[in-house]
């Protein structure tokens, strides 16, 4: 990814995706161009847009976007001490931006806080989904090329995954698999923490964590609560529930 300058027809700050040399395998450019195909559906003020696209003299495909200099959700929101009043509004608005993508018939696949990135547009928070790279398109393809990493090879950060992401025997993956991930990231913009212990997860091994991720259940936030001494989220607000007795699902 290039911050770039459009000159024309209008100028204007960009960030320019495009494969590096030796980069181009068949799987990397089928799953560049079905990110390029996945926003070029979009139009949606939550969904960073695709302005343009097109090929190098060497035939390596980009695509020009709109640039967001923003935070990734979580940081921003402690950053900036929001109430979960505050943090909910936010995630609304990501909510909002991940049902465009689904009636547009496409799946995300890889949603977790760095890929919702928070700028301040005229004093108000808006934040973006970046990164539609693990897209897939339901009931038909957003390219006709096949991506042939899919089969056998984990698709995903497995801390935000799915179960039935988590079994990479699953084929018939939908809608539901990217609502999982924005329980996962509402779970921890209210309690703080994420359902399942990165630095834990991360030391026991791909296949363990895959199983732990389709067979166990995960806490719920109230058992977490221990958890959030270092985390600066207000328990109140006065106008909703408190983190402790939130309940994602």
């Amino acid at each position: 990814m290039w911050l770039a300058e459009q000159k024309k027809p209008i100028q204007r700050t960009v960030a320019l995706k495009l494969i590096k040399t030796g980069m181009d395998t068949k799987a990397v450019v089928a799953r560049f161009e079905s990110e390029r195909q996945a926003l070029a559906l979009m139009d949606h003020p939550n969904i960073a847009r695709v302005f343009d696209a097109g090929s190098t003299p060497e035939g390596r495909p980009y695509f020009v976007m709109e640039y967001v200099p923003g935070l990734p959700l979580t940081e921003y929101c402690d950053k900036h001490r929001l109430s979960m009043k505050e943090r909910l509004a936010l995630f609304l608005q990501v909510c909002d931006g991940v049902q465009h993508a689904h009636q547009k018939a496409v799946i995300h696949r890889d949603l977790k806080p760095s890929k919702v990135l928070v700028v301040e547009h005229e004093s108000n928070a808006v934040p973006k989904i970046i990164d539609f790279g693990l897209a897939k398109a339901i009931g038909q393809r957003l390219i006709e090329k096949t991506l042939f990493t899919e089969l056998g090879v984990m698709m995903g950060t497995p801390e935000y995954m799915s179960p039935e992401q988590a079994d990479q025997r699953e084929q018939n993956i939908d809608t539901r698999t990217d609502v999982y991930s924005l329980g996962v990231i509402l779970y921890q913009l209210l309690v703080g923490v994420l359902p399942f212990d990165a630095k834990t997860f991360r030391a026991v091994g791909l296949e363990a964590i895959l199983r732990v991720i389709r067979e166990q259940e995960p806490p719920k936030p109230s058992a977490m609560h221990s958890k959030r001494q270092n985390v600066r989220v207000p328990l109140s607000d006065g106008v909703g529930p408190t983190a402790d007795t939130a309940q994602c699902s």
